[in-house]
């Protein structure tokens, strides 16, 4: 999802809103001859995400500038260590300095909450998943972070497979239409290899959806005692997915129920940025 257009446009679309006429500091006040070394610090222990976009930030700013990544994404990493280091025009070190933060935090926030879900259900084979929840426009870079973490992406937008959630169904049942007949029919008008998720809240959905012939059943806002109910019913007809009320409090629980897929929405909507530094040395 990180290809180099969208890293392209996205990291340049944040450089022009920043400086839509450039930085009026750095260019007023500082000599055009200065140059400068920064280093990428961490205030924090966490995770790394987002490497290529923080080094794109710089040399979209100045191709003259170099970006040195001594770390990678899905890397830990401790309070002190440098985790880059950049070497160039002190105008434009400075000018990208608050753009190349901005995503390396969010996105290193991003990575270590993941993670954190990820050793909280160690040893049940359960998937940690992301959700759409996302910041509009860098929904690519907040999933890449994700997968750094240790997650996995759920579907990417609504284009590329079939979510039946309960405003979808609650539309069904007003037409008096049978859930069942209405997923076969949807298979019908759809290629074969399209995923088919239905979401569904009471374990008496759950035969229907079966019936329809749903790759994914997704259990929203289950009970414990009704996961595991859920996941005997599902066997190995579907895969079993959990979501709502899921934090790190309860996600171990969650998992031990034999749920296939664990779906968090706070992976993306409720980091943490981490607290990283850009320390700065002239030459």
């Amino acid at each position: 999802m990180l290809t180099p257009a969208t890293l392209t446009r996205t990291v340049a679309a944040a450089l022009e809103e920043d400086a839509p006429w450039g930085d009026l500091t750095s260019t007023t006040l500082l000599p055009e001859e200065a140059r400068a070394t920064a280093d990428l610090v961490a205030r924090e222990a966490g995770v790394f995400s987002g490497g290529e976009v923080f080094a794109a930030a710089f040399t979209l700013t100045d191709p003259q500038v170099t970006v040195d990544l001594h770390v990678g994404d899905g890397d830990t990493f401790e309070p002190g260590d440098v985790l880059a280091s950049v070497t160039g025009s002190a105008r434009s070190v400075l000018t990208a300095e608050r753009v190349a933060l901005n995503f390396a935090q969010r996105l290193s926030g991003i990575a270590t909450l993941t993670a954190a879900y990820v050793a909280a259900v160690a040893g049940t084979g359960v998937r940690i998943a992301d959700t759409r929840k996302t910041t509009p426009g860098l929904r690519a870079f907040e999933r890449h972070a994700v997968v750094s973490g240790g997650g996995s992406n759920h579907r990417y937008s609504l284009s590329d497979a079939v979510m039946a959630k309960d405003n979808h169904l609650a539309v069904l049942r007003a037409s008096g239409a049978d859930l069942a007949t209405s997923l076969r029919a949807a298979f019908s008008r759809l290629p074969h290899t399209t995923h088919v998720v239905v979401e569904v809240d009471r374990l008496d959905q759950i035969p229907a959806v079966l019936d329809g012939g749903a790759h994914t059943v997704l259990l929203d806002n289950f009970a414990i005692a009704d996961l595991r109910t859920a996941v005997a019913l599902i066997g190995s007809r579907a895969t079993a997915e959990a979501s709502g009320g899921v934090n790190l409090d309860t996600v171990r629980a969650i998992a031990e129920t034999g749920v296939d897929v664990i779906s968090v929405g706070a992976l993306t909507h409720s980091a943490r940025a981490l607290d990283l530094g850009l320390d700065v040395r002239i030459d």
